[in-house]
């Protein structure tokens, strides 16, 4: 079974949404996500102070099995991206969660919340339920 935890938002995409606070989410793809990747071997992060928009194609996670676009979760401008990635990419694979998260966004509406699934209809979209 994998790791789902109940305090972020997820999208059908397998993308998870942290509040930190401040209209500030930290993004990154879940334990599933990375599960079937494979080894994450590159991460190419969205523009630092670009604007994004909702399911923009924003950044693109390469494994040993596949490439993978991902797509901004909420519309906004991205704060930080995870340097740590550049080097470690595979920091995806061993904390999803915490290290291995991917940008940091200041989300413009706060409306697209909505649209993102709580942690149980995300183990309901996997099977997991």
């Amino acid at each position: 079974m994998h790791d789902i935890p109940s305090n972020l938002k997820y999208t059908n995409a397998h993308i998870w949404v942290e509040n930190i606070g401040k209209n500030n989410f930290r993004i990154g793809v879940t334990d599933f996500a990375q599960d079937e990747l494979g080894d994450i071997v590159f991460v190419e992060p969205p523009e630092e102070g670009k604007e994004y928009s909702q399911a923009d194609e924003c950044a693109v996670i390469e494994s040993v099995k596949s490439t993978s676009d991902i797509y901004c979760p909420l519309s906004g401008i991205v704060t930080e991206i995870n340097a740590e990635l550049e080097e470690n990419p595979n920091l995806i694979n061993s904390d999803p969660y915490n290290e291995g998260w991917i940008f940091l966004l200041k989300a413009s509406d706060d409306t697209e919340l909505d649209e993102l699934i709580d942690a149980n209809s995300y183990f309901e979209l996997i099977g997991e339920d």
